[in-house]
């Protein structure tokens, strides 16, 4: 929890990497994930950088993978078998030789099954192509002679096609059409040639590959029968541009049962080799199949630890190479072992080693989380991530948000269906991992916090004595009837009587947990629980922002920075509990004193608080208790004082700070420089005193002060008058609370009430349907939508009312260097 709290300590560290043994102790440290990598060319382009024809070189071996992969995807008959398995265990960073040894058997299978593949696809073009030839004369065989009978023209035309000297010979066409194209292929040769052909048309029986697309389809045989050379161009033309495929079309029977039989050869032999051919290439597929997930595994950690080499810097004698890393603290001992176990393999004489180095800027933010805490980190980490040992909001937020959305949510039978669904998401945590689907991660990885909401929600529905909309007697009332000692006329002769609790035993104490059912018999049932839940919202949220404010102490005393302790937290604390604090003391001050009896004359709450900020006294308010003008005037003058305070004491404490620096130093420049790094240049070595004293210099000048004025104003202005929007804020507590309390009475009162007044066998089965419709409703409104609805109110609590208070959010996380990501690729 000490990690969480704060982000775990991280430093700066100069790597010194033997040329020899770079690549496997970047190898190691990228099986270990325990260093970021800092970019120390940032001055050169990508393309000039030492490893970067490695990296070319994984380039290239990854679009061969992806060309294997495209090969082992395509629909295969018959199909493979499995899926391609996990690399277990994952194989570590391979050493050259073995690249090269992936890089030689990858391109031969590439080639090997390149070539199989484009063999296979011509005999499958071939087999089509003539299974088509072998279809057109099977079915145009008997359309012959119904032609040559219909196909001789009259007299007339005869005489006609003698004069413009064309031949009346009878000749064909014959060919396949795909089947979309048949209407418009048919009226366009119609309109063409002015009925001058016979078309005939007739459907394959098999289906047959386009071999384009790979489609499976059943194409359309056509016969065409024309008269002369001018209309064959035109019947040619059109079959071209239908992409058609003729065939060449005998006139004599004998040589069309000669050609039909030379195909039935053909196609049985190409058949065989066809078989033959998808046969090897299966071995082949299974080969990728088998090694293709292990490679890519291998090829991907390669080019990882040559792309972190890219960000080193070569030392002056190209000896070593020279990294700075950030790196936890408490692993540094891990990181020696990890440099010592790649020098190791390497079998290196000269070892790697690293020193620490002074931070030069902000150091990454990390914080240790599991599978429970993750998630609620992930909520803090989309407003903002932590500056550097920063207070860290996760740890709260694990109680207060699912708390707060409880609130809002309050319902035992919804929150009971809420725990137990996540809770079936934990114990079945292996299977879902494997999920993909991308909504349903986002849902399983918040599988604690909707235990939790759901957990909180049972305790606040049983609070406010409510399941699915129905109260719940667990103990027996505070209030009685008997003593009021009413006739049976007056019961009957009124719908409403008023329960009197001055009269002895009527009222013989609260409840012992939660609200008193006997408050749901009421009339005026919505009136108490809006003025009970308007009140604990207004308790809850100032107890939540002044708890914000608090939080901003650990923020300022690791650094030492009392002058913000003093002339900033205790000025807010000031306002915050001087005026808003105060209105929570009303309010469990007239809880706590004022008994039954004083019910009719209690004070309101609103006009003191109105009549404490104007300074007023109104008679016709009763005051809570003796001296209260006193106090709240007190309170008011308090949180009016502690405005100027904030705005102008850290302003003027910088200002006289930076003044008596200036005169400390009187143009005094101590000539320090920082060369613990073997990586500064050797003009940063000459010139180190001139730049650290220009540094110094520039340092005290940089101090402006209107700038640290406006940037204080604008943080005044803005907690004042957030103090008062932020507590209306919180009454989306009462708000929600009360809707999803009155969805869920009219969800019962219009879907279940009616049925459970039915009896006999009837009844019962329109009852098991209709709770069937109100299960649906229940979890498709009442869960989903109000549970969304009441997150994200929560979550914006959290985000602008809470975290604002102390909690910056500009740092940045800790990425360190890990295989993890190319282990499951």
């Amino acid at each position: 929890m000490g990690t969480l709290f704060r982000s775990e300590e991280v430093c700066l560290v100069q790597l010194f990497l033997q040329s020899g043994s770079a690549y496997n102790c970047v190898s190691e440290l990228g099986e270990l994930g325990l260093v970021e990598f800092r970019d120390l060319n940032a001055h050169v382009s990508l393309f000039q950088r030492k490893f970067v024809s490695e990296v070319r070189r994984c380039e290239e071996l990854e679009m061969t993978f992806s060309f294997l992969e495209q090969e082992v995807s395509r629909p295969q008959s018959p199909p493979l078998i499995g899926s391609p398995p996990d690399p277990s265990p994952a194989p570590s960073a391979p050493q050259p030789r073995e690249l090269l040894a992936i890089e030689e058997e990858s391109e031969r299978l590439a080639i090997e099954l390149r070539e199989v593949s484009t063999n296979r696809d011509t005999l499958r073009s071939q087999l089509t192509w003539l299974s088509q030839y072998r279809g057109v004369l099977i079915h145009t065989h008997y359309l012959i002679g119904l032609q040559a009978h219909l196909s001789l023209p009259s007299s007339l035309e005869t005489s006609s096609l003698l004069e413009h000297g064309q031949d009346i010979h009878l000749s064909f066409v014959a060919g396949v059409v795909h089947p979309w194209r048949v209407p418009a292929f048919e009226r366009l040769l119609w309109r063409a040639c002015r009925g001058y052909i016979i078309a005939d048309f007739r459907e394959m029986e098999e289906r047959l590959e386009v071999p384009e697309t790979g489609e499976m389809v059943q194409w359309t045989v056509f016969l065409i029968s024309f008269w002369g050379e001018t209309i064959g161009q035109k019947v040619k033309k059109i079959c071209d541009c239908f992409h058609t495929h003729t065939f060449i079309y005998p006139e004599n029977m004998a040589e069309r049962e000669e050609i039909l039989k030379g195909l039935q050869s053909q196609i049985v032999d190409i058949t065989t080799v066809l078989s033959q051919t998808e046969c090897y290439l299966q071995e082949v597929l299974s080969r990728c199949v088998s090694v293709l997930p292990q490679w890519k595994v291998c090829v991907g950690k390669y080019k990882a630890v040559h792309a972190v080499l890219n960000l080193c810097s070569p030392s002056v004698t190209d000896k070593c190479l020279i990294a700075e890393v950030w790196c936890p603290v408490r692993k540094l001992l891990l990181l020696h072992t990890a440099l010592i176990a790649g020098t190791r393999r390497s079998a290196s004489v000269v070892d790697s080693f690293f020193n620490r180095l002074p931070s030069p800027c902000s150091p990454p933010t990390l914080f240790a989380t599991n599978s429970f805490t993750a998630a609620f980190q992930s909520i803090v980490d989309t407003y903002g991530v932590a500056k550097y040992r920063e207070v860290n909001p996760a740890v709260y937020t694990i109680v207060t948000f699912p708390f707060l959305f409880a609130v809002m949510f309050g319902d035992v039978g919804h929150g009971l269906l809420m725990a137990l669904a996540a809770l079936w998401m934990i114990l079945q945590d292996t299977h879902h991992t494997k999920n993909t689907h991308e909504m349903w991660k986002v849902v399983h990885g918040g599988r604690y916090v909707i235990l939790l909401m759901g957990v909180f929600s049972v305790y606040t529905g049983a609070i406010y004595n409510e399941c699915f909309s129905r109260g719940l007697s667990l103990f027996p009332s505070g209030w009685h009837l008997q003593p009021m000692n009413w006739s049976n006329e007056t019961l009957r002769g009124n719908q409403y009587l008023t329960l009197d609790p001055n009269i002895t035993e009527v009222f013989q104490g609260p409840y012992p947990f939660g609200i008193d059912p006997i408050w749901r018999l009421a009339n005026n049932h919505l009136s108490f629980l809006n003025s009970y839940k308007m009140k604990m919202s207004v308790i809850i949220g100032v107890i939540h922002m002044t708890f914000g404010v608090s939080l901003s102490y650990f923020n300022y005393s690791p650094s030492g920075q009392w002058s913000s302790v003093v002339l900033v937290l205790v000025p807010q604390l000031v306002f915050l509990l001087s005026l808003f604090g105060y209105l929570v003391f009303m309010i469990v001050y007239k809880w706590l004193m004022l008994a039954p009896r004083d019910s009719d004359k209690a004070p309101s709450l609103l006009i003191h608080f109105i009549d404490m900020l104007l300074f007023t006294d109104n008679k016709d308010n009763l005051p809570l208790y003796p001296g209260q003008v006193i106090v709240q005037k007190v309170l008011v003058v308090m949180a009016m004082a502690s405005v100027p305070v904030l705005l102008l004491g850290r302003p003027l404490y910088l200002y006289y700070h930076d003044r008596n620096r200036r005169s400390v130093r009187g143009g005094e420049h101590p000539s320090m420089t920082d060369s613990s790094s073997i990586n500064t240049l050797q003009g940063d070595l000459e010139a180190g005193g001139r730049q650290q004293e220009h540094s110094e210099e520039q340092e005290v000048v940089e101090f402006d002060v209107v700038q640290v004025f406006m940037h204080q104003t604008i943080h005044t202005i803005e907690y004042c008058l957030g103090c008062v929007s932020n507590t209306a804020s919180y009454l989306r507590l009462w708000a929600l609370s009360l809707a999803h309390a009155q969805l869920s009475e009219v969800l019962w009162v219009m879907v279940m009430r009616m049925p459970l007044s039915w009896q006999g066998m009837v009844g019962s089965v329109v009852l098991a349907v209709i709770f069937s419709f109100f299960a649906t409703l229940t979890v498709s409104i009442l869960l989903v939508m109000e549970g969304l609805s009441a997150f994200l109110h929560a979550l914006r609590l959290h985000w602008v009312e809470f975290q604002n208070k102390f909690y910056s959010g500009t740092g940045y996380k800790f990425n360190p260097f890990s295989f993890t990501v190319v282990n499951h690729l």
